[in-house]
């Protein structure tokens, strides 16, 4: 019998190790945004530094495990097989459930998570046991520690609130010292902020989130509570004298400082109270099975009342090996990266972009539209002066031209004041015992200061609001879907025993391997597009030029493949090969779109004598949005032509398509190779034969007119027909725009060169 739960106890410690992977890919954002927001480090440093932090908080974390043992269900209800199905249950659950949120690349709560995921797998198993024995359904809250759950849950939805609040007035008040003068303001003001910012991080961190943890004595402990005020207050004179050397003698910026220890201590904060969302689960299920081993009575009969005392402490090596995999999978994670581009673009001082990640919804416009209104009533009130004064504290300096790769994403002020929040709150629910969600926290921090240090102007505030209401409405599903996913899988496991184990554990492995292998292509197809694509830095229209060269040719060789893909599709009424060709379109669609919307911060970026190349640069995405326009619409209405199982096309209707396509093939092949070399000379060979093509076109929608005045029966397939005819018209049209332009670029460069 042993041996079942031992193979159970093997099946967690893998668990365990994927739920790292998992829940560290989605937390990193937790700790790293600040840093890799505000550039104020190197990428290596920040992550050495995050490491440091997160090894050094997972040895110390032993405080938080008895959540996962006794903070959500009374365990003397229950037992050691009920247990070690809670286990299963929520362990599988939150693999599944966290590398769906990787996937999307929106931070979740893992704190929430387990405990719905414990909650669920517990009613479970409460409910079966009322069933089976015909017990009292008011019983069912004596399975549950109520009380705890509720504290959890309250402290959690209290955590959001109180975050954003701080990070608003934190920030405001920062501000309106610092305004955007950062520099100039530091002399004055930099060593205060530095030994506030430093004594309350080491404090609540390194003090109190250390506090009750298995590395201090009880004596130790009791003395920091004794002194808490002495302690504080000698911080804060150390530290405002070491960061007024720091930057005197050192010429050190003490906000980079307060980064770094910011960012280790985050990360400390975060392996502390987070770890027990990952690994606290196995680790009761194996303390479980040693006392079940000594009490030498049956599974279903040992009652596991003591999995709630308090002399129950996690082993070292646990910590110490949990701690190393995070490591390793902080350095090594690309979804991680998907999950911390979610959380800077929300906090994004400025738009670098006019592509947003978020669509607006009714709730997003109502809530801007009411606080412009409220900022007007106040306004109203304000004096004109006090007005003035204050938006003058908000005046950004006009900044020196540098490439979109090296711009922050917000300033170092703005990052400080993140960690600083942050590490505070959840430092102080680490030592209450309380596991707060760091997601949370941190994210709502985050939205506080980027709110108060008016990051969102009107232009972004409906799509920033909107994104902060998804990630909000992404944790509720969490809860939800934990306890009903838990739910259902704890009933899965108690009725199939160990088939249903091995079921779950072999249909778990198919979903992580497909998520992995869909994330990695479509990880690859953003890189293929974007690198097609990149919006480089360019100044002269030789440089436009050069680089459009390249996109042109990528984009005219995908519509050659596109447009003999739809002709052959409608020809064999192949519906697979027109849904796919109808959705590649559209992406690419999308990505010229969204380099149209960077125009504006395209030209912004260029010199002052770069208007021509300005222009050009212009007109060339015109003509590129032209032509893939013209190809999704003849991909859209041959697919739904077909979808709709209308009639075929006849047979001269399809070779003259054919014809067509055999054409434009013969002209796009010319110009891929005319771009790819950038021999714009050879233009002019190419433009000779634009009047029989476009002849070519107007003969068959004479033909076709003819048709049906005769033998033409079918208005659908006219209406296909004339519908490809026409947009081909128009791509043809578009291409010889583009090579019109071109042919005026080179000639232009020629004369310029004599000169």
């Amino acid at each position: 019998m042993e041996q079942i739960f031992v193979v159970m106890l093997i099946a967690l410690a893998v668990l365990a190790i994927i739920d790292l992977t998992v829940g560290v890919s989605n937390d990193a954002v937790n700790f790293l945004n600040s840093a890799l927001g505000s550039k104020a480090v190197s990428f290596k440093t920040i992550m050495i530094v995050a490491s440091l932090g997160i090894l050094i908080g997972a040895v110390f974390s032993g405080g938080m495990m008895e959540i996962a043992r006794s903070g959500i269900f009374i365990p003397s209800m229950f037992t050691f097989n009920d247990v070690m199905i809670i286990f299963l249950a929520v362990m599988i659950t939150d693999v599944l459930l966290l590398d769906v949120f990787n996937s999307l690349g929106l931070p979740t709560s893992t704190t929430v998570s387990i405990v719905f995921e414990l909650l669920g797998a517990a009613v479970c198993l409460a409910v079966l046991k009322i069933i089976i024995s015909e017990d009292n359904w008011a019983t069912l809250p004596s399975y549950i520690n109520t009380e705890k759950a509720t504290e959890i849950v309250i402290g959690i939805l209290l955590s959001v609130l109180l975050s954003f609040a701080l990070g608003t007035i934190v920030q405001y008040i920062s501000r309106l010292i610092f305004t955007f003068q950062v520099d100039r303001k530091l002399k004055y003001f930099g060593a205060i902020f530095g030994g506030v910012a430093i004594s309350a991080i080491t404090f609540f961190i390194l003090i109190k989130g250390l506090k009750g943890s298995s590395v201090l004595s009880s004596e130790a402990s009791f003395w920091i509570d004794s002194n808490q005020w002495t302690i504080l207050m000698l911080s804060f004179v150390v530290w405002t004298a070491l960061s007024q050397v720091i930057m005197s003698v050192f010429k050190v910026n003490i906000l980079r400082v307060i980064i770094v220890i910011g960012t280790f201590a985050l990360a400390l904060a975060f392996a502390g109270n987070d770890l027990v969302n990952f690994i606290g689960v196995p680790i009761a299920a194996f303390q479980s099975f040693q006392f079940f081993s000594a009490s030498g009575q049956t599974p279903d009969t040992y009652m596991m009342g003591r999995l709630a005392e308090e002399d129950v402490v996690a082993p070292f090596y646990f910590l110490l090996i949990a701690g190393l995999v995070m490591v390793y999978t902080l350095w090594t994670s690309k979804k991680a990266r998907s999950v911390i581009e979610t959380e800077i673009s929300l906090a994004r001082e400025d738009s670098s972009s006019s592509e947003e990640k978020f669509n607006p919804n009714i709730l997003s416009k109502v809530i801007v539209r009411g606080v412009v209104l409220i900022g007007m009533g106040i306004n109203y009130f304000l004096p004109q002066s006090l007005q003035i004064k204050m938006d003058r504290r908000f005046e950004k300096p006009l900044l020196t031209r540098r490439s979109k790769k090296d711009e922050p994403a917000f300033d170092m002020v703005r990052a400080s004041v993140n960690l600083m929040v942050a590490s505070i709150l959840i430092s102080i629910g680490t030592s209450m015992k309380l596991p707060l969600s760091t997601t949370y926290v941190t994210f709502m921090v985050a939205m506080g200061t980027s709110f108060a240090d008016r990051a969102w102007d009107r232009d972004s505030a409906v799509y920033r609001v909107a994104g902060v209401f998804n990630v909000i409405g992404g944790w509720f599903v969490t809860a939800i879907v934990a306890f009903i996913a838990a739910f259902v899988v704890a009933y899965i496991l108690k009725i199939g025993e160990i088939y249903a184990l091995i079921g779950m554990l072999i249909l778990l492995g198919i979903l992580l391997y497909r998520s992995n292998k869909m994330h990695l292509k479509k990880t690859k197809e953003k890189e293929a597009l974007d690198l097609k694509l990149n919006q480089v830095d360019i100044v002269t229209i030789q440089e436009v030029a050069s680089e459009s060269s390249s996109q042109i040719a990528g984009v005219i060789t995908q519509i050659n493949d596109w447009y003999t893909a739809i002709i052959d599709g409608v020809a064999i009424q192949d519906l697979n090969k027109l849904k796919k060709s109808r959705k590649q379109l559209k992406k690419l669609e999308k990505e010229i779109d969204k380099l149209r919307g960077n125009v504006y911060f395209f030209i912004k970026n260029l010199d002052e004598t770069s208007v021509e190349a300005s222009k050009f640069y212009v007109l060339t995405l015109g003509y590129l949005q032209d032509m893939i326009k013209a190809m999704s619409f003849i991909a859209q209405n041959s697919y739904l032509h077909v979808d709709n199982n209308h009639k075929k096309l006849k047979f001269n209707q399809i070779r003259d398509l054919k014809h067509i396509d055999n054409k434009l093939q013969e002209l796009f092949d010319k110009i891929i190779i005319l771009f790819t070399e950038e021999n714009f000379s050879d233009i002019n060979q190419i433009l000779n034969d634009k009047d029989e093509l476009i002849s070519s076109v107007d003969r068959l929608i004479q033909k076709q007119i003819i048709r049906i005045r005769t033998t033409e029966t079918s208005p659908k397939n006219s209406k296909l027909y004339f519908s490809i005819l026409f947009e081909t018209d128009d791509l043809m049209k578009s291409t010889i725009g583009l090579l019109e332009l071109f042919k005026d670029f080179d000639i232009e460069a020629k004369r310029k060169s004599l000169l």
